[in-house]
């Protein structure tokens, strides 16, 4: 059976690495070395610029994508960063206008330095993309679903989009992952992840991989990779890739729970507003059902008030609560203090991302028991602030 005709959960856990292993092991060994000695290899020289577990776990992520060239990176932001590279002094780049705070701040704050100017636009409407486009204008990055409000952006029209003024894309595929949604199949030039929420799944490494088709893009990343130097280490690439192997039956199960939780907080008299595609209310949940397999586990919903949704993480026992998402435990996450921290308030406010909001990315734990534990940190946290 070729490649191509294995189901996606056969490909995660036979993913051709290309790496070959003298001893038959089941699993990529972890080469935790520095250098190789010239004389008995010629493949290898340093692991900063090519080793053998990084290479198994970058093929391995280049195949789930249905991608020729994978490149794994010591984390999401040096992904990005990594690929952002690929602009030059003077060029303009279209961002999504809602999209995560690490994003936001490297395009408003470091490349800014280098006369690399950020363009936000709405990309869930094609016409103000297409306004916002002029002759300085390279490329276009977009998240979808957006970070943190879920907002769904119609992919193959971004990208015909840019086709029509000769601009790549570059596509922020972390919430969904490969299992849900395929960018390259789509006519995305570059996918990024933040390969420490899903592909990894447990919380306990940080990573970044970008996957593209083209020759041309992957000479220059894989230059900056190695000029850069943001690479992932030996032991990071093995626990990615162990991590990665279980992928779909967690997905499968997170999903499922996130769908039921999400149409509990729609029903419940404390939360304001709910934001999940698979909700038939959601403004894009037809184009998510279409250029999706499914809907992801992350939820943003609003409170009825400030003080009581910060009152709520203080009483949460289930949820972590943090920045992270992804993992096998459900993450309580307050975006405007947390993971849009770092952007101005206006650009909060005027984004809607205000101490109202709240993300929860949905574990394995009994989808019941999240129900409850919300429930008593909403009460508790009632009795504390009242609603006006």
């Amino acid at each position: 059976m070729s490649t191509k005709d294995q189901k996606f959960s056969t490909k995660l856990i036979h993913a051709k690495t290309h790496v070959e292993e003298p001893f038959g092991s089941v699993n990529v060994p972890i080469y935790q070395v520095t250098t190789f000695n010239q004389q008995k290899n010629n493949r290898y020289d340093y692991s900063r610029s090519g080793n053998p577990t990084r290479e198994a776990l970058e093929h391995t992520v280049a195949s789930l994508e249905n991608g020729t060239y994978g490149f794994a990176f010591s984390s999401g932001m040096a992904a990005i960063s990594s690929v952002l590279c690929l602009l030059k002094s003077g060029d303009e780049i279209i961002v999504s206008h809602d999209v995560y705070g690490g994003t936001f701040r490297a395009v408003t704050q470091l490349f800014t330095n280098f006369n690399i100017k950020a363009v936000f636009a709405n990309t869930t409407d094609i016409k103000e993309v297409e306004k916002c486009i002029t002759e300085k204008t390279k490329a276009i990055l977009f998240e979808t679903p957006s970070n943190p409000f879920l907002h769904v952006t119609d992919i193959k029209e971004i990208v015909r989009v840019a086709k029509e003024h000769d601009l790549f894309t570059i596509m922020d595929n972390t919430f969904m992952t490969p299992y849900l949604q395929q960018p390259l199949d789509k006519g995305v030039d570059i996918v990024v992840h933040s390969a420490t929420k899903y592909l990894g799944g447990h919380s306990d490494v940080v990573a970044g991989v970008a996957i593209t088709n083209s020759e041309e893009f992957a000479g220059k990343i894989g230059f900056v990779q190695n000029a850069f130097g943001a690479i992932l280490s030996p032991n990071d690439s093995w626990l990615l890739l162990r991590g990665i192997k279980t992928l779909k039956v967690r997905l499968d199960q997170q999903q499922k729970s996130a769908l039921e939780l999400a149409q509990w907080l729609s029903d419940n008299s404390q939360v304001a507003e709910v934001y999940y595609p698979g909700l038939p209310s959601h403004p894009q949940h037809k184009l998510a059902s279409e250029q999706a397999s499914g809907y992801g586990a992350i939820i943003s919903f609003k409170l009825k008030g400030e003080e009581v949704a910060k009152e709520t993480l203080n009483h949460v026992v289930l949820s972590s609560v943090g920045v992270s998402l992804g993992a096998v435990e459900s993450i309580l996450t307050h975006p405007a203090t947390m993971t849009h921290a770092s952007m101005p308030l206006e650009d909060k406010e005027e984004r809607g991302i205000t101490g109202h909001l709240l993300r929860i990315s949905v574990g394995l734990e009994d989808v019941e028991d999240l129900k409850e534990d919300l429930k008593q940190a909403f009460e508790k946290a009632e009795k504390a602030f009242s609603y006006k």
